[in-house]
């Protein structure tokens, strides 16, 4: 468009950008414009022919560096070839790096990055291959407190901060309606283990289900179901399901996608192993169950609810448990113990430590995959390894335990427990 501005000048206006051009010949002639008319020509709001009549500069777009890209260096390392961490999803590296480096990023954004970053972006698809199942599973749901699914996580080699390579399992049991589930971690998966675990879940749900769905393990089943046998449920467990008021529900052998709702989060266990070779054993119980807390506070993805709090409205459809004298027929033997002054406590004759900020109170011991599990109320407070030696610390009570009598910064305090630890073990061991 080309604006008559008086009988000599004229002003050609194309875009927005334009209009600028008109502000001084305006001023200087005392002339105005009819905006309107501008605004309908350029196809736009009267109200923007203004502001840019005022000399208004539209801002130019920043090229703003990624905040991913300065953890490229960390995501090399952890992804090398050198690492033992293992990282099968994505979620579970931008998980890690929230956790451990203080990556503050969305999920989604992470995840276009590394899709972006052929190298890294190769190490995902090289994992997935066989990782992930193709089955489809049918989709049904169940009623409140109608139904809970069973499962281990079976046979995971971790290595821990010292090197040694450990088997464990993870016992895992989910509330079909509302996703609540109960992780716990053993290195075996005797029927004892298997019935606590159970017990300490129904604790957790405040009551038993209606029925169990399982598959056909040996600590549950003496005969697997098929498609022409209904299977033969072994006495002591089918002992402990009357005693506790549900069915016993096994699935058709190589069938398992039939409990889908355990076995689709299974994956999420996966994170364990991007802990690979950080952890000492007592940490990798805590990692469990940190991740056990915040599944069940994150929203799920089927049923858009919170199963923390999805839970509250299945309690009231749950059985109730069976009184105190049957349950200790089925719980891991609990002895409690009182810390001494030295903050040590006492097993068959010979002392373990704990924190000292225990001192003085009376703690909760179970004894099973050959470890002490110290407990203060439900807080699992420390484990040790059973040994046949009469003094057993861990470096870090130790050091803590020390630092209450000598002013030391916790740097020598640390290298001091471990020189003086090496000694106790030398002159306290049993013959």
């Amino acid at each position: 468009m080309i604006i008559h501005v008086n009988v000599n000048s004229k002003v050609k206006i194309n875009k927005l950008e334009d209009l600028h051009k008109l502000k001084p010949i305006m001023e200087g002639n005392n002339l105005k414009v009819n905006k309107t008319q501008i605004a309908r020509e350029l196809g736009v709001d009267p109200r923007t022919v203004g502001k840019y009549l005022n000399g208004y500069v539209k801002p130019i777009t920043r090229n703003r560096k990624s905040k991913i890209k300065a953890f490229e260096p960390i995501i090399k390392e952890l992804l090398g070839k050198d690492s033992i961490q293992v990282f099968y999803y994505k979620r579970i590296l931008w998980q890690y790096l929230k956790d451990n480096h203080e990556l503050d990023c969305a999920q989604s954004s992470f995840r276009r990055y590394i899709s972006n970053h052929s190298e890294f972006n190769e190490y995902f698809n090289n994992r997935k291959k066989g990782h992930i199942s193709k089955a489809t599973p049918m989709r049904y749901e169940t009623g409140k407190g109608q139904q809970a699914q069973l499962d281990w996580k079976e046979n995971i080699d971790f290595v821990l901060n010292t090197g040694e390579v450990i088997n464990i399992n993870i016992f895992v049991l989910i509330l079909s309606y509302s996703r609540f589930r109960v992780y716990r971690l053993s290195l075996d998966k005797t029927q004892d283990v298997l019935l606590s675990f159970l017990d300490q879940a129904f604790e957790s749900f405040e009551g038993a289900p209606q029925e169990l769905l399982t598959d056909n393990m040996k600590t549950v089943m003496d005969r697997s179901r098929t498609n022409y046998y209904k299977g033969k449920v072994n006495y002591k467990f089918q002992q402990f399901a009357d005693d506790y008021g549900f069915k016993v529900h096994p699935c058709v052998a190589g069938r398992p996608n039939t409990k889908a709702k355990v076995e689709a989060p299974m994956k999420l266990l996966d994170e364990i192993r991007a802990y690979n070779g950080t952890l000492n054993y007592e940490e990798l119980h805590k990692l469990v169950a940190d991740l056990n807390n915040r599944i069940n506070s994150t929203c799920h993805t089927s049923t858009g609810k919170i199963p923390i709090l999805h839970l509250e409205k299945e309690k009231d459809f749950l059985s109730e448990l069976p009184k105190d004298q049957i349950r200790n027929l089925y719980k891991i033997a609990t002895i409690s113990v009182k810390v001494n002054r030295q903050s040590m406590i006492s097993y068959k004759s010979n002392q373990y430590s704990v924190p000292p900020e225990y001192i003085g109170k009376r703690l909760k011991l179970q004894v099973y995959d050959d470890q002490l599990h110290v407990y203060y109320n439900t807080n699992l407070v420390t484990i040790h390894r059973i040994q046949n030696q009469k003094l057993n610390y861990h470096t870090d009570h130790y050091a803590e335990i020390s630092a209450l009598t000598f002013n030391q910064n916790s740097y020598e305090m640390m290298e001091m427990a471990k020189n003086n630890l090496k000694m106790i073990g030398e002159v306290y061991q049993n013959e």
